[in-house]
């Protein structure tokens, strides 16, 4: 056995021997074949110090009876640098008590100075709910044991969105600690600041929980609600400690005075008891060697869920999107006889507060046996004795795959945790490489608070809440730099100026437009339409991702349901839906070009040029493919008529030289299978001959049919099926040289276009964010390079929020990366693991892309 586990069945504990039934079967039994990695983590022993002598008696007698011994090191630490007046971030591990990081220095000085108010900021509500219950149990046993107080003097209260009304006021008025949230600080909290006087007067703590999690677009916003907060604390005359907590980071201290923008100290020096814990990676066996297609991670991932509950284990399951969750559960449940079905559930965003407490419950006192969730899990709620983590794909950050594998054993034994594989690029680079998790640190954290667009949003929302004294600044930056932001509301008529100062003038209400999730105000509201043509609100989507989420006959997900889009309205931005419950979904097809406006940075490469820019993407939504939800087959191709859409960002572009280009069109040998083009190819083949008048269409020699070549524009393999590849439209007559020459250009955009979209699937696992989250161009012909191809991966976001600029700094390693998925990879011509279907982006797109690598790398 790969741990040296025996099988000892005397001395053991229903626990452990249900562990190891189900490690026995990961080991030795139906999975072992399909096993690519396992290590083992030993259990850690902990770093325990004593509990601080200056501690209020009541919190060490909380700490004594709950049974600690001490406080880990870094707990100690943490209060300690608190004590002293300074902030701090700790990024410690799973489980390594963080959140007595923040508590003790609160409470201590809350107990001992009862007008102190602090805020709790939380990214989730179920993390709110979880820490508000751990502050009513403290406060419960201070106050049983503590005859001296008539009244709580830990007074807690959860602010947000699922607060009820009439509650609010009570909690604002009385509460000293206050549990919310970024997105209810920015539109709950600050714009009505005065009724928050006293509050805000006496605020002596902020404390912001999983801060990792406030990276990219969210933790762009997130930093400048911090700004609009520090802005009215100067206010009141408030001058608060900043303690943060963090997953494990590369760069915690950069995240942290990014986000606050005051000096902090680190604490990284993990001094928690860990448990032993198991990784399993798990890759589904290959289904179709030929397209490199493996068995689907749901069916997959069922399987092995299947034999930790068959063996007692109580786990969780992680899904990628609410469609995964609600598919999984289903199929989960069709396993298993009603009366033989363990108590499985999901979680994810649209659950009722009710629905999610009641299964966050039942994980605690085991009355579930498996939760199939979101990330929404993902952050440090108690778990209960969960004992096992499956995780359907690389959650896409090494930071997400030690949230989520740390979700299990959290009650001091043994875990385990279990990727299965899906058969993406970097899924299949993470099964190759388990050390990128296993032996690296974990990735940077990245935003840009200064985005143009966000910026102006969250002036508009601070100058609302506050007028714009002249030379006043906004967080670090200037009156120099905030000045035209002001003058551009002063120009919408949306401020006003007088007496040296820019006041609000404006009947909107700024925070309600702008969402924390992303960056443009505007937004389409997704209406539900009933069988009588009645429409109810459901969601919303954001401008830019309307066309290809929402354009009309899309299948759009919501809450782990399926809609089929009838209409999207640009006049009235709204999109209608109605329930849809086939078994295919949609895919749009976009065409995009880029124009370079102005180089940020360039380094001369010897075969290509590398440049950082920023650019005008415009986008058009052409079309949509139907795909089976099951084998991921394309169904069929339909074509759509949509307006363009415009994106001002930044970009890294790779302009490959002509002597690179020369190369490859001298090694692109054309070597694959002829196409099968159908019985009535000889005839649709003479028909475009006698058309072409039997001449080829680019040189203009004449010739016999049996000497002349019939190429097609748009490659076969790129359409559904031979028929509509053979359109007549898509044919044209030509010479043997120059089709050689057309083919092996060809190869050459059909290898720019696989190496593009494996550079913009690989490039996330270094920049720690969605692949969503980048978009990629390729440009076989560029008028920005001489003519010469061109491949550009940009933000997805107007302004850009960092993410290419760090891929400037990268984007060697990303190459080799690509180069090594592409070696690793045994399809014959491209799949979803490499360079994507060879279908997708012409023929030859595996070897051609293999050969763009080398060039740009010199191998």
């Amino acid at each position: 056995m790969i741990f040296g586990y025996h099988l000892i069945i005397e001395n053991m504990t229903d626990n452990l021997l249900t562990f190891e039934r189900f490690i026995y079967a990961l080991e030795r039994g139906e999975f072992s074949d399909l096993i690519t990695t396992s290590w083992h983590k030993p259990e850690q022993q902990a770093n325990l110090v004593d509990i601080p002598t200056e501690l209020d008696p009541r919190l060490a007698a909380y700490l004594k009876n709950d049974g600690f011994n001490g406080l880990y090191s870094h707990q100690a630490n943490s209060f300690d640098v608190v004590s002293q007046g300074k902030n701090v971030i700790v990024s410690t591990g799973t489980s390594s008590g963080k959140t007595w990081c923040y508590n003790l220095p609160v409470l201590h000085t809350l107990l001992n100075l009862p007008e102190t108010r602090a805020l709790y900021l939380f990214p989730t509500k179920a993390l709110t709910e979880d820490q508000y219950k751990k502050l009513e149990g403290i406060n419960a046993f201070i106050s049983e044991n503590d005859c001296r107080i008539g009244t709580p003097l830990i007074k807690a209260g959860i602010y947000d969105g699922d607060t009820p009304t009439a509650k609010r006021k009570t909690i604002r008025n009385n509460a000293n600690i206050i549990l919310s949230n970024p997105d209810m600080l920015h539109i709950g909290i600050l714009p009505h600041h005065t009724v928050w006087a006293e509050f805000l007067t006496n605020l002596r703590f902020i404390v912001l929980d999983e801060v990792h999690t406030y990276r990219g677009v969210f933790g762009s916003h997130v930093a400048n609600v911090l700004r609009r907060l520090k802005r009215v604390l100067d206010f009141y005359g408030a001058k608060p400690t900043f303690i943060l907590s963090s997953a494990t980071l590369q760069n915690p201290l950069a995240l942290a005075e990014a986000l606050v923008e005051q000096p902090f100290l680190t604490i990284t020096e993990d001094g928690s008891y860990q448990p032993e814990r198991y990784y399993f990676f798990l890759n589904p066996p290959i289904v179709n060697e030929e397209l490199g297609l493996r068995r689907g991670l749901i069916d997959q991932s069922v399987e092995v869920e299947k034999s930790a509950l068959d063996a007692n284990i109580q786990s969780l399951v992680f899904a990628r999107s609410r469609k995964a969750v609600e598919l999984t559960l289903r199929r989960l449940n069709e396993r298993y006889l009603p009366i033989e079905r363990p108590n499985m559930q999901g979680y994810r965003s649209g659950y009722l507060p009710r629905e999610r407490r009641a299964i966050e419950s039942g994980l605690r006192d085991g009355q579930i046996s498996a939760v199939i969730s979101t990330n929404a899990m993902e952050l440090g709620i108690d778990m209960g004795g969960v004992d096992a983590v499956l995780l359907m794909g690389y959650p896409g950050t090494v930071a997400s795959f030690l949230q989520q594998s740390g979700r299990a054993g959290r009650r001091q034994r043994p875990s385990l945790s279990v990727l299965v594989a899906s058969s993406s690029p970097v899924d299949q680079y993470i099964i190759r490489h388990p050390d990128y998790v296993r032996g690296k640190s974990p990735e940077k954290a990245l935003l840009d608070a200064n985005n143009p667009l966000l910026l102006l949003n969250h002036l508009r929302c601070a100058l609302f809440e506050l007028p714009f004294a002249d030379g006043e600044g906004f967080g670090k930056l200037t009156w120099e730099q905030i000045q035209p932001f002001l003058t551009v509301l002063h120009d919408l008529a949306q401020a006003t100026e007088k007496n040296n100062q820019f006041y609000w003038m404006s009947d909107q209400y700024p925070s309600n437009e702008i969402s924390l999730r992303n960056i443009s105000g505007q937004s389409f509201a997704l209406r539900l339409l009933d069988e009588g043509g009645q429409a109810a609100r459901i969601g919303e989507m954001d401008y830019q991702s309307a066309p290809k989420m929402v354009h009309p006959e899309a299948i759009y997900l919501h809450n782990g349901e399926s809609y089929k889009v009838k209409r999207l309205d640009y006049e009235t931005n709204q999109a209608d839906l109605e329930t849809f419950s086939g078994p295919y979904f949609t895919e749009a097809k976009v065409n995009s070009e880029v124009e370079m406006l102005e180089t940020l940075n360039h380094s001369e490469k010897s075969a290509y040029l590398k440049e950082l820019a920023d650019l005008n993407v415009i986008e058009q939504v052409t079309g949509y493919k139907k795909i089976d939800w099951q084998t991921r087959e394309i169904l069929s191709h339909h074509e759509l008529e949509m307006p363009s859409n415009q994106l001002r960002t930044v970009g890294l572009s790779l302009k490959f030289n002509a002597e690179m280009v020369d190369a490859l069109r001298a090694e692109a040998v054309w070597n694959s299978d002829p196409n099968q083009y159908g019985s009535f190819w000889p005839a649709i083949r003479k028909q475009v001959m006698a058309r072409d008048q039997f001449r080829c269409q680019v040189c203009g020699q004449s010739g016999e049919a049996n000497w002349l070549h019939v190429h097609h524009k748009i490659p076969f393999r790129s359409f559904y099926s031979a028929e509509e590849a053979n359109q007549t439209e898509n044919l044209v007559t030509l010479c043997p040289t120059c089709h050689r020459f057309a083919e092996q250009n060809v190869k050459i955009r059909s290898g720019l276009g696989g190496f593009a979209y494996l550079f913009a699937q690989i490039a996330p696992l270094h920049l720690m964010c969605d692949q969503h989250d980048l978009g990629y161009f390729a440009d076989p012909v560029s008028k920005y390079n001489q003519k010469q191809p061109m491949v550009v991966v940009y933000d997805q976001f107007p302004g850009g929020i960092g993410l290419s600029a760090e891929l400037y700094n990268v984007s060697e390693t990303v190459i080799e990366d690509c180069r090594e998925v592409i070696l690793a990879c045994e399809c014959r011509d491209g799949c979803p693991a490499c360079v994507g279907p060879s279908g997708e982006n012409g023929l030859g797109g595996k070897e051609a892309a293999l050969q763009i690598t080398n060039h740009l790398l010199r191998k």
